[in-house]
């Protein structure tokens, strides 16, 4: 259901600490870890991610099984109460298979809808 859950956090170092120790029992790892940005990965690639101040304290992003799918849930999002914050389309700054669409619900949170292996 979910592909990967981002929070802001106010200290990243102290916080890459925090959950790098707390998560590690549930078998995440460190996937990357920068001045902005720190990613934990479990075995089967679900992804928690920690940004430095970002302007959405929380992000998530729903898995989906084809492009087609990420287009529906676009209209469907905009069609009761959701702005766009990114129309469905490849996002070549993350990864080549990286295709999601993104919206602001409306209480303000960022959601996205993301498929990682399109080819």
């Amino acid at each position: 259901m979910l592909n990967h859950i981002s929070i802001a956090v106010s200290d990243i170092d102290k916080s890459m600490k925090f959950y790098e120790a707390v998560l590690a029992p549930l078998g995440y790892h460190v996937a990357h870890a920068g001045e902005e940005r720190a990613i934990l990965l479990d075995s089967e690639g679900g992804a928690f991610a920690l940004y430095q101040g970002k302007p959405f304290p929380f992000h998530f992003a729903f898995d989906a099984k084809t492009k087609e799918a990420i287009s529906a849930w676009y209209d469907a999002a905009l069609a009761n109460g959701g702005t766009d914050n990114g129309a469905p389309g490849f996002r070549l700054n993350y990864h080549e298979h990286y295709y999601a669409a993104f919206v602001i619900d409306p209480d303000g949170y960022k959601i996205e809808a993301v498929n990682q292996e399109m080819m």
